[in-house]
């Protein structure tokens, strides 16, 4: 088993501090009563049981977490905190364009009240927010702005992109495959471990109950007058009126959303520091990057001097469930330390200090959707699609409002509600985004290295979007 506390470089360094290693939370062992029980103790769980507190101060919540808090995506994701503003095209397709921007000003909201609770509560997750570049990282993907500031500029929004020629970009950084891009003014990173293990600490001093060790083994709505749920664990059964089921990518093993969302794998590889290797290719601001390959590459600095490097859609499931390989993957961890050597060469003899990995909750919309069942008593949020660090912060806001029966502008998004469109039935769901994400990987490396795709690979790529989907080429 990985030890993955110790691989995670980001947990590893926040875990190292009293601050966010934080008070015990021992594994429940015994019956109990409350008022809303939250499975998963990631982002989204936590941030429902903070606003639950922080709206109705008196409400009991109780967060149950098979591992520790923000061992699982949250703590290790490639800590990019953004909105909504390069989904605009598949928002407008989805929702039309009022519903496309009230998504998008609802997470540009999130973002101020992120800086804003992490400041209040003295959460040094190093947020620094400089915004972000799309870049083309090989002359075949030159254009990938084209889209993004088409729609900006239909929705009216084009005041917070900008067109980047190569002299404009390598004025924030200098590559010599970068052929030019477009930056997005609202958006930033932290330490995303510090931030799970901050909000941890916070919920907790606040009255949340959290029980770290304790796998819910069933879900289960009671019958009778005024009903409700209990949550049955290994050492005691949670008996409460609500629920939140915040179970990220593990959401792809229920029955009720396995056919809505697939696990993807995605890996990190980040350097030792080099804080003199950036000043030499101009990268001393804070923004960070992604490409514009269909398998997406993102990367961004520390406030040390790393490099993180991230690559999406590696490992897929035949089975659809997830399994250990998704926490390592050599192959995986290997594509992210080509890619960062590849985008800036002058890195190769700087030392990988870690690399590790972990499963994304892949919708076929690309977006997160948010709803309840059971009569209204099991309320959730899910489908980050590997952009949930932000859009976290609002869906939890979101669940725990409709829990208190309150109406927002944020409940009436049309994120709450939406189910995205199945994928196939097993067998063919996990094996047909196995061959589509190995497919698209290897697209966009024939077109990187050489300019151009054989039909077969090209033609599965494609296959998502031929098939309705908001996913791949």
């Amino acid at each position: 088993m990985i030890d993955i506390a110790t691989r995670c470089w980001w947990l590893a360094e926040a875990l190292q501090h009293p601050e966010f290693r934080g008070e015990p939370a021992p594994a429940l062992g015994a019956d109990a009563d409350v008022d809303v029980v939250v499975v998963g103790g990631g982002y989204t769980g936590l941030w429902a049981a903070w606003h639950l507190r922080e709206l109705e101060p008196g409400i009991d919540v109780a967060v149950l977490e098979r591992d520790e808090c923000g061992f699982g995506p949250s703590g290790r994701n490639g800590g990019f905190i953004n909105g909504f503003y390069d989904h605009a095209g598949t928002l407008v397709d989805l929702f039309g364009r009022d519903g496309a921007l009230a998504v998008i000003e609802a997470g540009a909201r999130t973002i101020d009240e992120l800086d804003t609770w992490m400041t209040a509560h003295g959460v040094d997750a190093w947020f620094r927010r400089e915004g972000y570049i799309g870049v083309a990282s090989a002359p075949r993907q030159a254009g990938g702005w084209t889209e993004p500031l088409g729609v900006a500029r239909e929705l009216g929004i084009e005041g917070r992109h900008r067109l980047l020629d190569k002299p404009a970009l390598a004025a924030y950084v200098r590559s010599p495959v970068f052929e030019g891009g477009h930056f997005v003014d609202d958006g930033g990173t932290v330490q995303p471990a510090r931030l799970a293990r901050g909000l941890r600490r916070i919920a907790m001093e606040h009255g949340v109950r959290v029980h770290e060790h304790t796998p819910v083994n069933r879900l289960i709505p009671t019958r009778g007058a005024g009903g409700g749920v209990e949550a049955v664990t290994p050492r005691g059964i949670v008996r409460a009126k609500h629920a939140v089921l915040a179970i990220n990518a593990w959401a792809a093993g229920t029955r009720r959303f396995g056919s809505r969302i697939v696990p993807r794998g995605s890996y990190i590889a980040i350097t030792a520091p080099a804080p003199d290797r950036l000043a030499e290719i101009g990268w001393t601001s804070a923004v960070s990057l992604y490409d514009y390959r269909s398998a997406l590459r993102y990367v961004r600095t520390t406030p040390d001097g790393r490099i993180a490097m991230g690559v999406g859609g590696e490992r897929g499931t035949l089975s659809g469930r997830i399994d250990a390989r998704f926490d390592f993957d050599e192959r995986g961890t290997q594509h992210a330390v080509e890619a960062l050597h590849r985008l800036f060469p002058s890195f190769r003899d700087v030392p990988i200090d870690a690399r590790w990995g972990g499963p994304i909750d892949v919708t076929s919309s690309h977006q997160p959707f948010a709803g309840s069942f059971a009569d209204d008593r099991i309320h959730y949020a899910l489908g980050y699609t590997g952009n949930g660090v932000g859009p976290s912060h609002l869906m939890g806001k979101i669940l725990a409002n409709r829990i208190l029966g309150r109406e927002t502008v944020d409940t009436h998004l049309p994120l709450v509600g939406h189910e995205p469109r199945r994928f196939p039935p097993q067998p063919f769901r996990g094996l047909g985004a196995a061959i589509v994400n190995a497919a698209t990987v290897r697209r966009d490396d024939a077109l990187d290295e050489r300019g151009r795709v054989d039909p077969i690979t090209d033609r599965l790529a494609r296959m998502p979007r031929r098939m309705g989907y908001h996913l791949g080429p």
